[in-house]
Order: C-alpha cells, then structure tokens, then sequence
C-alpha cells in the first residue's frame, strides 16, 4: 500500500539534491492550482549557493522554485533530482 504524505509534513523539510547530496533550502510553502490539485512547485526559504547556481524560477519574494516534477521522494529530507532541475 502507498503511504501517503500531507503537505503540512513537508514543509520546513531540508531540500536535497539525489546525485551530490547538496543542501538546497527548507520547504517554506507549495505552489499548486486550486481547482484540480496539481502540484507545481516547492517554494525554497534559505536557498544555498548550490541551488542559486541553478538559475531557477524565483517567486514575486524572491523565493527559489523547485519544480514538483524534480521530486523523487519525500521522508526525513525531500530529495529532488539535480538532473531534472538543468
């Protein structure tokens, strides 16, 4: 059986990368659309230089966003594939 995870258990949730293990931030909030519940993006708090390296999107607060698509799992960390992310 699938677990399932609650978005209030992912936030403040370290960020990172599957291929070098870097540290990318803390889960602040989730972007999603209201009407059918797609998720679209980890919003970051505390960005490191690793994740501003990437060039991401960055919200109106200048907020780093990780793609939801990039997300590979979520326990104790969320862990997200650099790869996806170039």
């Amino acid at each position: 059986m699938e677990s399932k995870t609650r978005a209030k258990d992912v936030l403040g949730k370290i960020i990172v990368s599957e291929e070098s293990g870097k540290k990318f931030g803390v889960v602040s909030n989730i972007d999603f659309i209201t009407e059918s519940g797609e998720l679209l993006n980890l919003v970051v708090d505390s960005s490191s230089k690793s994740l501003k390296d990437l060039n991401l999107k960055i919200d109106e607060r200048g907020r780093t966003l990780i793609p939801f698509s990039s997300v590979k799992s979520i326990g104790d960390f969320v862990i997200v594939s650099e790869n996806e992310l170039l």
